[in-house]
């Protein structure tokens, strides 16, 4: 799929997605009432487009902004912007650093950023534009069990990595144009990512080895992903209507949500929706069971 392609079916998920919402949002069914008391805090300026979060180092969460700001803000809901030296450039993934800093992924000026708590920003360009004039893309950025910050990208192919001085190495996925999204640090001391255009799970070690796992057709869309208290990774289907969960062996086991949000394309789970999972299996929103069957791998 080129780029221009998958950017659409990105625009139709996320229409979906906010269209589901507020289907649910008529819906009387208690299973999908609010899993708690939620409180909105709003974001200078108006036209601000936050994406990724995650808890600082500092006890504050930092989230990206695209209107080109990282976003700081209290558990008691004080915002503050600081601006990045590059404007329009595509802020997306956040995470913490074994720095002490916040590190970050500017997918359309084709950097990695480094924020410390106190505001200061510094900028790292990719070393190749991977033949693309919008770049490599870098989306999703986790810290590794390395101490070193590993990252997705998009247009390139490949999972990146860069230490905490500014180095950066990629790694070439072999599946062509499986479209890199989501990565976690996994329990077993290895990277595990996401291959939205292929239905692909994988897994990279420290030193730069991919192993690859079909867990779904490649239209069910893997997406976000993240490590599990089981000891297993869990990972979102975005057009599968399902969660997935694959141990560090590689067998999964795919759990289908128990309503499709009345959309021929299902609920559309993402890097995150108002629900819990059990590492059963079991769905639960607004305290409610919902059952479901799994299908496993062999």
């Amino acid at each position: 799929m080129n780029r221009s392609g998958w950017r659409s079916h990105l625009t139709a998920l996320l229409t979906a997605l906010i269209a589901c919402v507020g289907l649910l949002s008529l819906s009387t069914a208690p299973a999908w009432a609010a899993a708690g008391t939620i409180t909105e805090f709003s974001i200078p300026p108006a036209e601000s487009d936050p994406v990724g979060i995650t808890a600082g180092p500092d006890g504050n969460l930092w989230f990206t902004d695209s209107a080109s700001a990282i976003g700081r803000i209290t558990t008691k809901g004080h915002v503050t912007g600081f601006p990045i030296p590059t404007a329009n450039s595509g802020l997306f993934g956040i995470t913490a650093g074994s720095d002490g800093n916040l590190w970050f992924t500017e997918e359309t000026s084709n950097k990695i950023g480094r924020i410390t708590t106190k505001g200061l920003v510094t900028e790292f360009p990719l070393p190749t534009t991977c033949g693309s004039s919008s770049g490599c893309e870098p989306e999703g950025i986790t810290a590794g069990p390395d101490g070193n910050l590993w990252f997705t990208e998009v247009i390139g192919n490949k999972i990146g990595r860069i230490t905490t001085s500014g180095t950066i190495t990629g790694f070439p996925i072999p599946t062509a144009n499986s479209i890199p999204f989501g990565i976690t640090a996994g329990p077993d001391s290895n990277l595990w990512f996401t291959e939205w255009n292929v239905g692909i799970i994988g897994r990279i070690t420290p030193s730069g080895s991919i192993t690859e796992f079909h867990v779904s057709p490649k239209s069910s869309g893997p997406f976000g992903i993240t490590a599990g208290p089981d000891g297993n990774l869990w990972f979102t289907l975005s057009f599968g209507n399902s969660i997935g969960r694959i141990t560090t062996g590689g067998s999964f086991t795919l759990f289908p949500l128990p309503r499709t949000c009345q959309n021929r394309f299902g609920c559309h789970p993402e890097a995150s929706r108002p629900a819990r999972m059990a590492t059963s299996g079991s769905l639960r929103t607004g305290g409610t069971r919902l059952g479901g069957s799994p299908r496993s791998s062999a």
